[in-house]
């Protein structure tokens, strides 16, 4: 069996192979997996929600994200859903392939996970999951999120902010999402911002937000192959946590 204090150990040094092995027993749910729970005692560490259509830019963003926190010596978790390959049921696109960047960073820890056909954006397992990493000694969780729609919105019951990840032209989506994500999500990231009619589509955003009561929320606009607004919404995140 895995012992939690060996899986610590491992991630103060940049080694992660444990934590993997220890992954892979939750998400294959082992008989170690509960024996490995019950020695699990997490800590309030941040989990980032991130979702939004494809080509929105996410991957790009959360490696800036990820650029921004380890500048401030933080050890970030990025766990990367994905919609499952019908055929041998694991990881369908390579979080590894579009944050290559970031792979053998000490302070970085990256995991496709598959979502084996599980609705709700995320996979069954993932609150063990982020429980466990919430233990062993990181400062930031993200959760990359697969897909868009009314039924993508497990991620808000796990993470907190929610960000959701738009680009100017994507009117059509929000009026998909009114009646799930776009309810739930707490910080609205406009990508992509230096396309034509980006501020016409801010002001829209803000309209139909302009409805919403009781619930925090916040619009950033960024350009995230380029760096900008990445300071302006580690600061608006963090805003969301007392530290």
């Amino acid at each position: 069996m895995i012992q939690v204090e060996n899986i610590q150990k491992g991630v103060i040094e940049g080694n992660f192979l444990l934590l993997a092995r220890a992954i892979s027993q939750i998400e294959n749910n082992t008989n170690n997996e509960q024996v490995l729970s019950n020695e699990l005692h997490p800590k309030a560490v941040p989990v980032i929600g991130i979702t939004g259509p494809p080509g929105a830019g996410k991957s790009t963003l959360i490696s800036k994200l990820i650029g921004a926190l380890v500048e401030e010596g933080k050890k970030v978790a990025v766990l990367s859903v994905d919609p499952s390959s019908v055929i041998h049921k694991g990881a369908l696109l390579g979080d590894r392939i579009r944050m290559r960047e970031w792979y053998l960073n000490s302070f970085v820890y990256i995991r496709s996970l598959a979502n084996r056909g599980y609705l709700g954006g995320l996979n069954e397992p993932i609150a063990e999951i982020v429980k466990l990493l919430q233990s062993v000694g990181f400062d930031y969780i993200i959760l990359e999120t697969v897909g868009v729609g009314q039924s993508e919105v497990q991620v808000a019951q796990v993470a907190y902010p929610t960000i959701l990840v738009l680009v100017p032209e994507a009117g059509d989506e929000i009026q998909m999402m009114k009646s799930g994500l776009f309810e739930v999500a707490n910080i609205f990231v406009v990508n992509k911002a230096d396309r034509p009619d980006a501020e016409q589509f801010v002001y829209h955003l803000h309209q139909a937000l302009s409805q919403r009561i009781g619930i925090k929320t916040n619009v950033v606009q960024t350009i995230a192959n380029t760096g900008v607004g990445i300071s302006e919404l580690l600061t608006v995140i963090k805003t969301y946590y007392e530290f």
